[in-house]
């Protein structure tokens, strides 16, 4: 395979990964948002969504700065 192939499944890669993070990130918005509602919700567990949340954020940042930087 030459590089231009190889080139052209990272970038793929890239962006199924990105799409996949957008996802998540935004069912984890959706959950936080009935944590919220429901009153059984632990403080604890409403950390843990949100840090997980800002993780996928800044992996999603990531990716974005890296395909500005080659772009």
């Amino acid at each position: 395979m030459n590089n231009s192939g190889s080139v052209r499944e990272l970038l793929t890669a890239q962006k199924s990964r990105l799409e996949a993070l957008k996802q998540r990130h935004s069912h984890l918005s959706s959950r936080i948002e009935q944590a919220y509602k429901s009153p059984s919700t632990t403080d604890f567990y409403l950390r843990q969504l949100k840090k997980e949340k800002l993780m996928l954020k800044e992996q999603i940042e990531g990716i974005r700065a890296s395909e500005a930087a080659s772009a």
